[in-house]
């Protein structure tokens, strides 16, 4: 059993999200408007989810590559999948010295995993392994799926509340001081709670890549050359990168650009003591080797 608990915590950050989402709804007109607000929601959340991988590419600016171009890269994810039994993804490089790696795609079938020019450079092969393992179980653990359907809710909870601001002076038989409080205050609590799933996330992708790899030592040494080699060459965060920066294996950001509150990504070095307890026969989920 998963000692930290991250599905349970998902599903509950979840719950708290929904219920923001559908407590700004009956704040606005008395809860006449949830439905429309829920459908708009949906929405959101289909388009991301189901062109994921085509916008995180994007982002990244990043090409395919084939088996002679990247023979390593390659051999592992063929390895990878074929332990798992899923298929082989698609694989890209971004042109960016920039130290990371991440996968998007809605399912295993239409799935792409995406490493940087920097990390190519960076990391030794078994490193590496650690590194597209953990990515890989972000496709088969339906993490772009939980990440798709929270940056779908947090974000039509900002539209709506800042709609809300303008229909406040029109509003019959509501508390204006409650509307005024939700307006500004649901956009903040829903990109906490969203950002709060993506580190429980993180977690999980961790522990289960090294279980598929056998070797959680691998990751955490790849973890602790990505924590010194994003702060030496970070990507600016502008909006492309934004977009895409919660589903890398990293924040590609400095540290003092993003506070705890906010960060994409939970503490380097708990994710690598993690890891090393697994690796110890301390943490369940491999036998000590």
């Amino acid at each position: 059993m998963n000692r930290h608990y991250n599905g349970l915590k998902t599903t509950l950050l979840f719950g708290a999200i929904w219920a923001l989402f559908l407590g700004l709804g009956a704040v606005i007109q008395g809860g006449r408007f949830i439905w429309l607000f829920a459908l708009l929601g949906v929405a959101s959340t289909a388009y991301t989810y189901w062109n994921s991988d085509k916008l995180a590419i994007r982002a990244m600016r990043a090409y395919p590559v084939t088996r002679e171009q990247q023979p390593q890269m390659y051999a592992i994810v063929e390895e990878l999948s074929e332990k798992a039994g899923q298929p082989m993804p698609r694989l890209y490089v971004s042109p960016t010295a920039s130290p990371n790696a991440f996968a998007t795609g809605r399912n295993p079938q239409n799935a792409a995993v995406c490493c940087t020019e920097g990390i190519l450079h960076l990391l030794d092969k078994r490193e590496l392994r650690g590194v597209l393992g953990h990515e890989l179980m972000h496709v088969y653990n339906r993490d772009i799926l939980t990440g798709s359907v929270a940056a779908g809710i947090a974000g039509i909870i900002t539209s709506v509340a800042q709609m809300s601001l303008f229909m406040g002076g029109r509003q019959r038989g509501g508390n204006p001081i409650l509307l005024l409080a939700m307006a500004l205050l649901a956009p903040l609590a829903a990109s906490v709670i969203q950002l709060a799933i993506s580190r429980t996330r993180e977690y999980d992708a961790d522990q289960t890549g090294a279980e598929l790899t056998q070797d959680p030592l691998a990751l955490a040494s790849a973890l602790r050359k990505l924590e010194a080699g994003t702060q030496r060459a970070p990507l600016a965060p502008e909006p492309r990168v934004q977009s895409a920066a919660h589903m890398m294996i990293a924040s590609p950001f400095r540290a003092k650009d993003v506070s705890s509150m906010f960060a994409t990504h939970p503490p380097m070095g708990e994710r690598i003591q993690r890891l090393e307890r697994m690796a110890d026969g301390r943490q369940p989920g491999i036998e000590r080797y």
